[in-house]
């Protein structure tokens, strides 16, 4: 996931955060930032309103652009300076939602996996490409329809990507979105250097060249390409881009704690230059009224803002029959929307009663610890966690049941990634059996059931610093 979006609009809703006086009165300064048409008309959040699905609901999108809002490429020192090369592309590589419950200061914030593998217009696919497919389908309809006004092709294709992009993640979690705000390259580079750096840490010293990362183990402080470089790094960490989105959350709670900071709020020029980096490089809805935003959200605090991921049921999902290389998250959307409504007290969506089934897990791989891990798993599906226990070596995995539950038996093949499933007369009655094998890539594979964070990790949230691989 790339780290532009979550780092820099958080700069901007940090900063409506803050609603000190001086705060408040320089938001009117803000009246500069790009705007765009990307929520719906029939269900805009109107000032002072409460919406009715119980959250004040904001997405964050990073775009991989390589040009300023005005389409103008950005300058190559800073490309040299933040280590990306000329070509950008059309994939929304961070997508994370604020949620904000009516009459609550503390939010929540969770983080979308930018390979959710998911439903949207022109078929399945990762969800980052949601943008990318309606910009271009957008600019061919217009030029189509005789448009030759290149400006005005480019306006109507990206108003067009940042609305798919809305409503795929909508469609996913369930969340009607109230405001939208996007950020880019230029936006990380002036907003992480506008603050002077953020509070991090490293459970070990790690190095690559890749995204540049070169760090010690421990606490420090980052900053500019420096900053970059460690939400950046994916190779040679454990879990690759999950453990990219933790690294990612954790300099979010720090810019958190470092934006509303007496010394970054009560700091004229600190604030100064933070607004400029947010008008010169952030595109907002046009209906967020920001100062009316600063006034339903002032006393938020600097540890009232705690982070997350959906929940995910395969991390290396083969979804392509014609590729077996081409792998993608998969999500199941029941459990995405029940995660997102749990954040604000809401009730899950309520599941038909279905018997007890108890499911018993074989572990028939080397992976320690992994029966346990995934029958956990499937207890917060709604199963009863039977025996758990280790067996002889085997390479592929199976589910086995008996004579009634093949219904069942195939929702716990499902859940598990897509693995075979055999009737078999001798599983005891109400029990399916399941045995992992060791090319099983499924929840559990990585400790905490195929979630971002392991067993153990504390939780993120803007309060303190959190050391991560």
């Amino acid at each position: 996931m790339h780290p532009v979006g979550k780092i820099v609009v958080a700069g901007l809703a940090l900063v409506v955060f803050g609603g000190t006086a001086y705060g408040y009165v320089n938001l009117n300064a803000l009246d500069e930032v790009t705007r765009d048409s990307v929520i719906d008309g029939a269900t805009e959040t109107r000032p002072g309103e409460q919406p009715a699905d119980g959250s004040l609901d904001v997405l964050l999108v990073g775009r991989d652009s390589r040009s300023d809002n005005q389409g103008h490429p950005l300058p190559p020192e800073v490309l040299r300076e933040l280590r990306a090369g000329a070509n950008g592309d059309d994939l929304t590589d961070t997508l994370i939602v604020l949620r904000i419950p009516n009459g609550s200061k503390e939010v929540k914030a969770f983080s979308i996996p930018r390979d959710s593998y998911v439903s949207m217009p022109g078929g399945k696919g990762k969800i980052n490409a949601a943008f990318g497919r309606a910009k271009a389908a957008e600019a061919r309809r217009l030029r189509n329809a005789g448009e030759s006004d290149k400006a005005k092709i480019d306006q109507g294709a990206l108003t067009a990507g940042r609305r798919a992009t809305r409503q795929a993640v909508e469609d996913l979690t369930g969340v009607r979105i109230d405001h939208f705000a996007e950020v880019n390259l230029l936006s990380f580079y002036d907003i992480s250097n506008a603050i002077g750096g953020v509070d991090v840490c490293l459970k070990e010293a790690t190095k690559d060249k890749n995204s540049g990362a070169d760090f010690p183990a421990g606490p420090q402080r980052v900053s500019g390409a420096d900053a970059l470089a460690f939400v950046r790094q994916r190779d040679g960490l454990p879990g690759t881009d999950f453990a990219r989105v933790r690294r990612q959350q954790v300099f979010l709670a720090g810019l958190a704690r470092q934006v509303l900071s007496a010394g970054t709020l009560a700091d004229p020029g600190k604030l100064s230059d933070l607004i400029g980096a947010v008008k010169r490089s952030v595109v907002l809805d046009d209906s967020w009224n920001l100062l009316d935003f600063v006034a339903q959200m002032r006393g938020v605090s600097g540890g009232g803002i705690r982070f997350a991921t959906i929940p995910v049921v395969n991390v290396d999902y083969r979804y392509s029959t014609t590729d077996p290389r081409a792998t993608a998250v998969q999500v199941d959307p029941v459990a995405v929307r029940a995660f997102a409504a749990s954040l604000i007290g809401s009730a899950a969506p309520a599941k038909p009663a279905t018997p007890p089934v108890t499911v018993d897990v074989s572990n028939a791989s080397p992976r320690a610890g992994l029966a346990a891990r995934v029958a956990g798993f499937l207890v917060q599906h709604g199963f009863t966690q039977g025996g758990t226990e280790n067996a002889a070596t085997r390479r592929t995995s199976l589910v086995r049941f008996g004579p009634g539950l093949a219904e069942r038996g195939a929702e716990v093949a499902k859940l598990l990634g897509g693995l075979a499933t055999q009737q078999s007369a001798s599983v005891p009655a109400g029990h399916i059996e399941v045995v992992l094998g060791t090319v099983y890539a499924g929840p559990g594979v990585a400790a905490g059931g195929g979630a971002p964070a392991g067993e153990g990790d504390e939780p993120i949230t803007s309060d303190g610093v959190v050391c991560v691989n």
